[in-house]
């Protein structure tokens, strides 16, 4: 039977061969897009909805778990009938750069090496890079390295703002 009387819904993905998938009318490849898309919004709301409702039930538990062991962060083990709850609260730590960089000075000027304690980055962004003299930019290109990332394909209709 052609399409789209045949037309693979969400489900079918996930058995189809992307080679038959790539070989389908745009515009069934767009009506997919669509739902995915719509599958996924789904998806992520569902899914805040269901971890709020973890946070609910184990996160009063899971703080005094953690009061109890002597910890702010970290993960903890609470028991829930026949089940274990992982309760993981990360660390996460900034760090103030100028503050940083002078007590990297002051600890340099004591006669001791900051790198001991301090590490430190180096990096220049892509539209100061763009915006150096070519004569510059040539000198830095030995330092440089370019990646890419995953390639993202859309697909619209034509005249869409999108």
């Amino acid at each position: 039977m052609p399409f789209p009387d045949n037309a693979p819904n969400i489900d079918d993905l996930i058995n189809l061969p992307a080679g038959e998938l790539a070989q389908l009318p745009v515009d069934l490849l767009a009506g997919l897009q669509g739902e995915l898309d719509h599958a996924a919004r789904q998806l992520k709301v569902a899914t805040t909805r269901f971890n709020t409702a973890l946070e609910v039930r184990y996160a009063t538990r899971a703080a005094e778990a953690r009061r109890d062991a002597g910890k702010d962060t970290g993960t903890v083990r609470l028991v829930d009938g026949t089940f274990t709850i992982i309760a993981d609260l990360p660390k996460r730590v900034e760090w103030d750069q100028e503050r940083l960089a002078q007590i990297a000075a002051s600890i340099a000027a004591s006669g001791e090496d900051p790198a001991e304690f301090i590490e430190t980055t180096l990096k220049v962004s892509e539209r100061k890079y763009a915006a150096l003299p070519e004569a510059w930019r040539k000198g830095f290109e030995p330092a440089r390295t370019v990646k890419t990332g995953a390639l993202k394909i859309a697909i619209v209709p034509q005249g869409s703002d999108q």
